[in-house]
């Protein structure tokens, strides 16, 4: 049985953790997010991405390969 986490699982992140999580460059990042492809939250000066909405666009981008 799995032990519950002591910490949640972060329902928003930093642009440079968004990077990370995803293998998306940062120029890139920024270009889905202009293209409205991306949701984005800005509170004062940061700028965060749900975690719902990067799951979301590696899920449409999925391609299956032919077998």
């Amino acid at each position: 049985m799995k032990e519950p986490s002591s910490r949640a699982d972060p329902i928003s992140v930093r642009i440079p953790d968004a990077v990370r999580m995803t293998g998306i460059s940062r120029s890139v990042l920024y270009e889905l997010i202009k293209q409205n492809q991306l949701e984005t939250i800005k509170i004062g000066r940061a700028t965060l991405i749900p975690v719902a909405s990067l799951k979301a666009l590696i899920s449409k981008n999925v391609t299956k390969s032919a077998a």
